[in-house]
């Protein structure tokens, strides 16, 4: 079921592939597999390039749209935008959702799996292109496996505050909110008592200690005080929006395994992966980033030949990537639109 829809969020035709069985490459597969995904732009207008949007860990396809409209760096009337659910994000097949493996039962995902999943999805709708393929955070680390995974048919990327391999520091942030989740993650008897904590402890770490930088807490509020206040009522519009833990739990996992250098023909070597890329390529990130680091990152661009490295000026930390920041968010509307361009 569809979040209630948030400030900033655009509407737009939603569709579903739908897939018997979708072959996972840890050989297990999820049964009466379901891809959603949202269409910006005039998807008949074969003359119109193709752009795939990735979304972050426990996000949706509404995680970009502060990039897309009239004027901005992804624009409907210049481009066919399909920004796509990933595996587990409740949208798309998700152990809260499926009927056939629910909860625990549900196989374990990886970052492939989702990229796979997604070209499945371009090659039913009969699209063998792509302009742009752009994402932020786990959206980065998609879109930088795309161009591993089928250089022929991307032509641009975008990663933002991306990695090519997940960084220790990365999976120490994902492990610490997991253990604020974990515990009663499978057990819905115990929700109505834990729920509202369990997400509080969560939010705590995913939505402020690792998002931002203590120099945009310190600019946005006057006192700890004032922070606990906003995690109250950023906990309880997260629970509005119904997402479910053991969903993150998943997507945290794929997280975590992610090393674009185990693709086929790589045999671990992440360097060799990312020096395989052709697709023009531009790695965005914060001075600061506290989940994903910025060293992670910058090193990424040193193996694509021909990256553009752009660091934007932002205190928000991993949330440079999002409309927090409304100077971040114009400068990356700027500097996307620009590459692209």
């Amino acid at each position: 079921m569809h979040p209630p829809l948030q400030s900033g969020w655009i509407d737009a035709p939603h569709g579903t592939l739908k897939l018997e069985s979708l072959s996972l490459e840890n050989g297990e597969c999820i049964q009466d597999f379901q891809l959603s995904y949202a269409v910006h732009g005039n998807l008949e207008d074969q003359k119109l390039p193709v752009t795939i949007v990735l979304c972050a860990i426990g996000s949706s396809h509404h995680r970009l749209d502060f990039l897309i409209g009239e004027g901005k760096a992804l624009d409907p009337r210049r481009m066919r935008i399909f920004a796509i659910d990933a595996i587990g994000n409740g949208l798309t097949s998700s152990p809260s959702t499926s009927i056939v493996q629910p909860r625990m039962t549900f196989p374990v995902f990886s970052i492939r799996d989702m990229v796979n999943s997604q070209k499945l999805l371009l090659d039913r709708i009969g699209i063998s292109e792509i302009k742009l393929v752009i994402g932020a955070s786990m959206g980065g680390m998609q879109a930088l496996q795309w161009a591993v995974s089928f250089p022929e048919l991307v032509h641009n990327v975008v990663a933002l505050t991306p990695m090519a391999k997940t960084a220790a520091w990365a999976g120490a942030v994902n492990h610490a909110a997991r253990l604020a989740l974990q515990s009663h993650a499978d057990d819905p008897g115990d929700w109505p008592d834990q729920i509202d904590r369990r997400w509080t402890s969560w939010s705590s770490i995913m939505q402020l200690l690792c998002s931002r930088t203590p120099a945009h807490v310190d600019s946005e509020f006057g006192s700890p005080a004032e922070v606990q206040q906003a995690l109250k009522l950023r906990t309880r519009s997260w629970i509005e929006q119904g997402f479910d833990p053991l969903d993150w739990i998943y997507q945290s996992w794929a997280y975590d395994g992610h090393d674009v250098g185990n693709s086929p023909g790589f045999q671990g070597d992440t360097m060799a992966a990312l020096k395989s890329i052709r697709a023009r390529t531009m790695i965005a990130t914060p001075p600061l980033d506290l989940y994903n680091p910025v060293e992670a990152g910058r090193w990424a661009s040193e193996q694509i030949e021909g990256c553009e490295f752009v660091r934007i000026e932002s205190c928000a930390g991993h949330s440079m990537a999002t409309a927090s920041d409304p100077v971040a968010a114009r400068e990356l509307n700027r500097r996307i639109r620009d590459f692209v361009d």
